[in-house]
């Protein structure tokens, strides 16, 4: 299980610039008006070869500070409980404020590694002035610039230097983690599949407040199930719904072998539940979308099972081998089905394919079909093999490994599904110098 990092500060220091530079895509929306992330992001990123998982909590609020003074104890808080290390951002302009004195005495209270990160220190005249935040009483700190990435690797480096190893379950049960939206009924499938009540089910969204694991062993079938659903305190009902629910998803999706993402029909495979899907692709994990309530959905003619997974496929393009069921917890329809999909993507992530097979299958498909040339050059591939992991990653060993373009990878990922059944599992492909 990968290690968390959580990003905190106030509004509009750089939190969201520094998160993009070190997930290395801008995926947070950065604007110079405070409070602009409404959403909170995630992402993986390594340093030194050890991965870990970035939480960027954004600026917290749209509002005045008073309303942020409200919600920023919650913010810290949630990131002590759930995060291995804390980076904590300053903003060398304004030096230090109300708001970053009151962070910081809550971070003085922990026992986790916390960094204290002295932003927009671009210039030498900067650097001297950094040296007022020593009165946090956070210790040492690093002065960095988000925007141009100076001084963020003496970060990373004494930051990577405490981050947990990554430790693997003591059983070998595969693990099932059952994800999603708050209030999608993950707990009453949990409930319908063991058929007991041990779950709290209310209308409130975000009852359950932890990860708890289930063993199963019903029908031949044996695995832990584990309920993320709706992870917040019933206080918090305003807007950091989500960052509740994900600081938690994060850790229980990085534990699991497969995700069952299920969400509410009525409400539709949003922006949010996109998220969450894409959460369980970037750390590899075989993925199974259960489509609940769609004995609710009103009108079936105009929206067909057919039609709506087009939809569902279209908002996962490129991932889309994955397998969409159709199903309503209330009445127990085909929620047996979601298991036995859920041991038929466990079975094709842990799948094993002889390197013969490989070659014999693959390299007369490339020979018909050959990397098209780029820069006047010929790429020819020779030889292929199944990396030892512990999901499938393929090496692709060729002359000139740098010319193979992202639409080609995609033509030998296609092959590769069509030929061996990889439905449910992200394939990753390297191109290596032969």
């Amino acid at each position: 299980m990968g290690a968390i990092v959580a990003i905190v500060g106030r509004p509009n220091v750089g939190k969201s610039t520094f998160f993009n530079r070190l997930i290395q895509r801008r995926e947070a929306i950065v604007d110079a008006i405070s409070g602009v992330t409404r959403d909170r992001h995630y992402g993986k990123s390594d340093w030194n070869g050890k991965e870990f998982s970035l939480i960027d909590t954004g600026g917290y609020v749209l509002g005045s500070d008073d309303v942020f003074e409200q919600e920023i104890d919650k913010q810290v808080e949630l990131a002590i409980d759930e995060a291995d290390a804390i980076i904590f951002m300053v903003d060398v302009e304004t030096g230090i404020t109300g708001m970053d004195e009151d962070v910081a005495k809550l971070l003085r209270r922990v026992n986790k590694p916390v960094f204290l990160a002295v932003n927009k220190v671009d210039n030498a005249k900067r650097a001297e002035n950094a040296v007022e935040f020593y009165s946090l009483g956070l210790g040492e700190y690093y002065t960095l610039s988000s925007i141009n990435g100076s001084g963020t690797g003496e970060l990373l480096d004494a930051l990577v230097e405490v981050l947990p190893e990554s430790v693997e379950p003591e059983d070998d049960l595969p693990r099932f983690a059952v994800v999603g939206r708050p209030n999608a009924g993950k707990s009453s499938f949990i409930n319908a599949l063991i058929g007991e009540e041990r779950y709290i089910v209310t209308d409130i969204a975000g009852t359950t407040r932890d990860s708890i694991d289930t063993k199963y062993n019903r029908f031949g079938f044996e695995f832990n199930l584990v309920d993320t659903a709706g992870i917040r305190r019933k206080s918090k009902v305003k807007e950091d719904l989500e960052f509740y629910s994900v600081m938690r998803s994060v850790r229980a999706i990085e534990h699991a072998d497969v995700c069952l993402l299920l969400f509410d029909a009525t409400r539709g495979f949003d922006g949010q539940v996109a998220n969450i899907f894409w959460l369980a692709h970037r750390n590899n994990k075989g993925v199974v979308i259960l489509v609940n309530k769609w004995d609710l959905v009103e009108d079936k003619e105009s929206n067909t099972m057919k039609q709506y997974t087009q939809k569902i496929k279209k908002a996962i393009e490129p991932f889309t081998d994955v397998p969409i069921l159709f199903i309503s917890v209330l009445n127990k329809q085909r929620i047996f089905k979601a298991i036995e999909t859920a041991v038929a993507v466990y079975k094709n992530r842990s799948k094993k394919i002889k390197t013969r097979q490989l070659n014999d299958v693959l390299l007369p498909i490339i020979e018909h079909t050959p990397p098209p040339a780029y820069k006047g050059k010929y790429v020819k591939i020779k030889y292929i093999t199944q990396l030892p992991t512990p999901y499938p990653q393929f090496a692709f060993f060729c002359n000139l490994p740098q010319y193979v373009r992202e639409p080609y990878r995609r033509f030998l990922e296609n092959k590769l599904r069509e030929n061996f059944d990889f439905t449910g599992v992200p394939v990753t492909i390297f191109m290596r110098k032969k």
